[in-house]
């Protein structure tokens, strides 16, 4: 982990904050669905670490499941998304919560909202770690919203650049000479 640490700019999220932060949307996801079949679905593969903390402070019977896609690039300016992976439950009058690690642009997101909501769910709504709003392309209703983040590159608690950083316990901003150093520039 020593390596990684030395590409962190700085640590945005303490492994603290994140924990306090969890448990409180877990407490607000509980109240919100009480007594109703609630599905966790999260996509594959950044969100699992928030999916699989949160789902430990919902105190309800629960569901989970994953879908995995391929996209974020832009066609014609729309968001070209391809789902890897569907969904093993099906949705269908049930309470579909997704669980996402980051918003950033929305496009993505939006797409997945959309294909969710024609499998005929009884509600679909979201609940996200980190939103970047200040990126935000598509407006998306987030029921539920952890922190806010600047529009840095972040990773840790799940978040990864290039399959690498996931592990770390914290959210941390990569150092610009990474990014640049990998072949990204932003």
């Amino acid at each position: 982990m020593t390596a990684q640490m030395d590409d962190i700019a700085e640590i945005l999220l303490a492994p603290e904050e994140i924990a306090a932060k969890v448990q409180e949307l877990g407490g607000l996801v509980a109240a919100a669905y009480q007594g109703q079949d609630l599905v966790l679905v999260s996509v594959l593969k950044g969100a699992v670490v928030f999916l699989t903390d949160l789902m430990r402070a919902i105190p309800l019977p629960l569901a989970i499941d994953f879908l995995a896609i391929s996209g974020y690039g832009t066609q014609g300016g729309a968001g070209v998304v391809r789902i890897l992976k569907d969904l093993d439950e099906d949705i269908t009058g049930r309470h579909v919560l997704v669980v996402e690690d980051i918003v950033d642009t929305g496009l993505t997101l939006g797409y997945l909202l959309r294909a969710l909501q024609a499998r005929q769910p009884a509600s679909l709504r979201v609940c996200t770690l980190l939103d970047r709003s200040v990126r935000r392309i598509v407006d998306l209703p987030l029921a539920f919203r952890g922190f806010d983040v600047p529009d840095r590159f972040v990773v840790g608690y799940g978040l990864d650049y290039q399959q690498r950083y996931r592990n770390l316990p914290f959210i941390g901003v990569l150092k610009p000479e990474v990014l640049e150093r990998r072949g990204r520039t932003r």
